[in-house]
Order: structure tokens, then C-alpha cells, then sequence
């Protein structure tokens, strides 16, 4: 659990996004300086969503995450804690099955998906325990999930100029673009907050995912982790 998910309820999390859902896209495009795309194409791949199979996008924002799932012929379902993210997705994409739900508490039968995911969205729940868990108790037997979060770069001298643009330029970048800068400080603290790759692999485990893996992406700015359900 994240030390700024602690000091922010779960309503202010979603009204932040809320806030932010118009420019959401656009942003992270430029605050990631466009890595954020190959990031998206690299959970596709582990997903490897197969035709008829039922995906789970949990934190799917405005749905953007779920479309190579729908484009591989896939029944997704993007399922989102912010109306307003959910609302700006469903102008852009009417045809798909929009849903709120907390993460923490799926609003989802047991033994439903062959893969749920979520990308950038683990952070804000504020009980990541809570989230794994039931993600795992909504996933088929042999059904896998892929998680795709911020993380810690490996290489020291990297990681210390990677803090420095998150606590001083990501903010001011973030004023330029964003309809509401206050959120990308939060997603400053968070990230740092946030658990190191071998840790979040643990707290997989403890959630009873198997074979559980992770990959580093962008020197560990982003990891890969996957697992399955015995």
C-alpha cells in the first residue's frame, strides 16, 4: 500500500481523475514522452488476449489500455473507479461494456476472465492486497494476469535522475497540459512510494498467483508482472 494512497480516500482519488479525464490521454503521452505507447504495446503481448476470451482491464481510465485487447478479437470489459474517466470513454468508444467498480471489491463473479490486467492503476487502490486478491478470485483456473506499473530503475545514477524529474519537472510539465496539475504530484508521490519490483512480486504470491514473473521496462521506470491461477 502505497504511503500516498494512504493519505488520499478513495473518493479524492476518484475525483481527481475525474478532474483530469479530458487531457488524460494527451498527457500521459507527453509526460511520458511518448513511451507510454510502447509500454501499452508490451502489456498487449503478455496479455496475448486470443478471440472469444473474456479480458478484465481493471483502471482502464477512458479504455485506451483495452483496445489491441479488442483488436485481437477479445470480449473486454474496462472497468474504472472514476465516472468521469468512464464517461470520456464511452463517448469515444460506445460499443464496449463500460463499468464502475473498485478495484478492491469486483463487481464480477468468481472464475470469469481468462486475463485481467491493469496498467497504472495498482497504486491508486488503496489496498493493493485487497485488489490482487481479487483479481485472482475473478480469474478462471489457468487464467493469467499481467500488471504494468511504475517502478524503480535499477541503475543508480539513473534512478537519482529519474526522482529529480519526478518531484521537480513532472509537476511543471504537467501545468501545461493537464486541466489539474495537483494529480500529477500525487503521481510523483506515489511512484516513490510504491513497492520495488521483487516486492509487488511477493505480494503476488501472498495474493496465491503463480509463477509469478516480472520483466524491467525503460531501465525499471515500468515493470512487467505476470502470474496464473492454479
Amino acid at each position: 500500500m502505497s504511503r500516498a494512497s494512504l493519505e488520499k480516500q478513495p473518493h479524492e482519488v476518484a475525483s481527481m481523475f475525474d478532474a483530469v479525464a479530458a487531457n488524460y490521454d494527451l498527457t500521459n503521452d507527453v509526460l511520458s514522452l511518448g513511451q507510454d505507447r510502447r509500454w501499452r504495446r508490451e502489456v498487449a503481448k503478455a496479455v496475448d488476449a486470443r478471440p472469444a476470451q473474456k479480458v478484465l482491464d481493471l483502471a482502464a481510465g477512458t479504455a485506451t489500455s483495452s483496445q489491441p485487447f479488442v483488436r485481437a478479437g477479445a470480449y473486454v470489459v474496462p472497468c474504472d473507479f472514476s465516472l468521469g474517466m468512464l464517461r470520456v470513454g464511452k463517448r469515444n468508444h460506445p460499443w464496449m461494456p463500460f463499468t464502475a467498480g473498485d478495484g478492491a471489491k469486483l463487481p464480477f463473479r468468481d472464475d470469469v476472465f481468462d486475463a485481467v490486467t491493469i496498467s497504472f492503476g495498482l497504486r491508486n487502490i488503496q489496498d493493493t492486497g485487497a485488489a490482487l486478491r481479487e483479481l485472482h478470485r475473478v480469474t478462471k483456473p489457468g487464467g493469467r494476469v499481467v500488471i504494468c506499473e511504475f517502478s524503480h530503475p535499477t541503475w543508480a545514477p539513473f534512478r537519482t535522475v529519474y526522482e529529480e524529474y519526478l518531484m521537480r519537472a513532472l509537476p511543471t510539465v504537467a501545468r501545461a497540459v493537464s486541466s489539474n496539475p495537483d494529480a500529477y504530484v500525487y503521481l510523483a508521490e506515489s511512484i516513490q512510494s510504491w513497492p520495488d519490483q521483487s516486492a509487488l512480486a511477493g505480494l503476488l504470491t501472498e495474493a496465491g498467483w503463480s509463477k509469478v514473473a516480472h520483466r524491467n521496462l525503460s531501465g525499471g521506470i515500468v515493470a512487467l508482472h505476470r502470474g496464473f491461477k492454479d
